[in-house]
């Protein structure tokens, strides 16, 4: 009879968790379809609130108009750029230090990792930093959006804390086989920490995908990311329907907005499953211990 009322409990514990889970993810996605909705319905459809989670009308006008900005596939494949090769700076940049600072044996170890955690709440600010960038006559290149960036202090602590997971007795085996420290972490602790790489390769990704206030500070016109180049056009199509006072260009300028965010939430709403086993693992491991 105790058996059964804790079996009974544990499944409705389960049934609870299952159905906050539910109402989180609906919290989540019903946002999205909704303005999906929206992006492909007609203006009139919009006009007359018909349009709830299924497209009315169905209409492409609002992704023709992104599609034929002038340098708008431009922007695309700037800010894949930045996506892609900042990532892989990072990674490679955050790997190298993070294996160094894996050795508490290190003289000034303790130190350095004092000014990890200082500048992760502490920062110069906007100012010094452009000073900084324009001193270094980087402004107007693709490295301000990459250099400034090529190390976080959180994805760095994540990787510091999964590589003093992996025993030491695994490079012991290795230094008697004869690798020297290099050799070590590219056949032995790189193969080891994929989920933590695949944490903080996502976490980068999403950071240099989402950028566009670097864009706007450091770059010319034809180096915009998409994202600076898509709160333009939102900007633009804002002034179009406040200015006009017409309800069917301001119901454009809705549609447009909509598929602005449609256009740049998908592509990491589609990486985001592909690493999600990854990031879970990488997350939990690299941050219970100190």
């Amino acid at each position: 009879m105790v058996k059964a009322q804790r079996r009974f409990r544990m499944s409705i514990a389960d049934v609870l968790i299952y159905l906050f889970m539910i109402i989180v993810v609906l919290v989540c996605f019903i946002p999205f379809v909704y303005m999906l909705a929206l992006s492909l319905s007609s203006p009139e459809a919009i006009i007359n609130n018909k349009v709830s989670l299924i497209p009315v009308g169905v209409n492409f006008e609002a992704y023709i108009q992104i599609f034929t900005y002038p340098n708008f596939f431009r922007a695309y494949g700037n800010t894949i750029f930045y996506t892609v090769a900042g990532t892989c700076i990072a990674l490679f940049m955050t790997t190298l230090f993070a294996y160094a600072m894996s050795k508490r044996f290190l003289k000034g170890h303790k130190v350095v990792m004092m000014l990890i955690v200082f500048s992760m709440f502490f920062s110069g600010g906007l100012i010094p930093t452009y000073l900084l960038i324009s001193n270094l006559q980087l402004t107007g290149t693709v490295w301000a959006m990459l250099l400034p960036f090529a190390i976080n202090q959180f994805n760095l602590i994540i990787l510091i804390n999964f590589i003093r997971a992996i025993p030491s007795e695994i490079e012991e085996a290795a230094i008697i086989d004869g690798l020297n420290y290099f050799g070590i972490l590219y056949r032995v602790i790189l193969p080891l920490s994929t989920p933590a790489l695949a944490t903080i390769g996502l976490y980068t990704a999403v950071f240099f995908w989402n950028d566009w206030f670097n864009g706007l500070i450091y770059l010319n016109t034809n180096q915009y990311p998409v994202m600076l180049f898509l709160r333009n056009i939102v900007n633009g199509t804002t002034m179009i329907g406040d200015g006009a006072g017409a309800a069917d260009r301001s119901t454009i300028a809705m549609s447009i907005k909509s598929a602005v965010i449609i256009t740049s939430t998908l592509p990491i709403i589609i990486l985001y499953p592909l690493l999600q086993r990854f990031f879970v693992a990488g997350l939990t491991v690299g941050s219970v211990k100190g």
